[in-house]
């Protein structure tokens, strides 16, 4: 029996273009490049904060600017919430990551992101505990809430720290949440580095994968904490044709997402191509058509 092909939707994160570039200039290098969208990334930053409070004509400016590249903007990483979590001990941080997911949402709506991807922390900052996880479910409750009420998928990333490290442990969390509108987004290098069945873990939930991050990274082990950004394609420890063969065969069909970040050098552009002929060579081998 012919096994089928999955057709794979490629995008590429914002952090991996030099900061400085306007809108319509990262969205036509990452057509140029032949991706088919870009993720928004909502860090620490506070100039990317800044687009929480975009005004009515920035953000008609960037909707054309997205209409004329070609190029979508489905998703917005909100990793803000790594300096004010949801499992914060500080009654004012906890209602700073409210505020922060609020005008995500609206942010969201107006521009016609439907994919808001959370970091997958209790608490970043402050020392982690049964308290900070039982927060961190108290705010996960809230937050589909608003975001089943503004029609926005919280997808919850599988992350570099032990909170949650699988989807095992997503899932954990969202039995207590309980939503449709709480899925989880998976890192490969993530995934991979902790030691996890790769396998395994994808087939365990695969109906609640609404993304995937690719990267490599260097695995956790005795004697190393392990490297989770800035791993060269091909020389960290994730098998990608085994996960790619894996996610087609189970029928996976969401988009993959490639994680880099700029160097700022002038070879950024550069390197990006050729980590995007390394992964399609690697999905080819998978089973999957890109």
């Amino acid at each position: 029996m012919m096994q089928t092909t999955n057709v794979a939707c490629l995008g590429l994160y914002e952090k991996a273009l030099p900061a400085n570039l306007s809108w319509p200039q990262r969205l036509a290098i990452a057509a140029e490049l032949g991706f088919d969208f870009v993720e928004m990334s909502i860090d620490e930053q506070p100039a990317r904060q800044q687009r929480l409070d975009w005004d009515r004509s920035q953000r008609l400016a960037f909707i054309q600017a997205r209409l004329d590249s070609g190029v979508t903007v489905p998703s917005l990483c909100l990793s803000a919430h790594r300096r004010d979590p949801f499992g914060s001990a500080d009654v004012a941080t906890r209602e700073r990551a409210r505020v922060l997911l609020i005008k995500a949402l609206d942010l969201a709506v107006d521009l016609g992101i439907r994919n808001i991807q959370l970091a997958g922390y209790d608490v970043y900052y402050e020392p982690a505990d049964r308290h900070s996880r039982a927060r961190f479910i108290e705010g996960m409750q809230w937050a589909v809430a608003q975001a089943g009420r503004a029609q926005v998928m919280l997808s919850v990333e599988v992350m570099d720290t032990p909170f949650i490290n699988s989807i095992s442990k997503w899932r954990d969390i969202a039995r207590h949440v309980n939503s449709p509108w709480f899925t989880v987004y998976p890192d490969l290098g993530n995934l991979s580095a902790w030691g996890n069945d790769i396998a395994a873990e994808l087939a365990l939930d695969i109906g609640s994968i609404t993304a995937i991050h690719l990267k490599d990274t260097i695995a956790v082990g005795p004697g190393s904490a392990g490297q989770f950004r800035d791993v060269p394609f091909g020389e960290g420890c994730v098998d990608f044709a085994h996960a790619f063969s894996v996610l087609n065969t189970l029928g996976y069909r969401g988009p993959y997402l490639l994680e880099m970040w700029a160097r700022e050098d002038g070879q950024d552009k550069q390197r990006i191509a050729q980590a995007k002929a390394w992964i399609e060579q690697q999905m080819i081998s998978g089973g999957i058509a890109c």
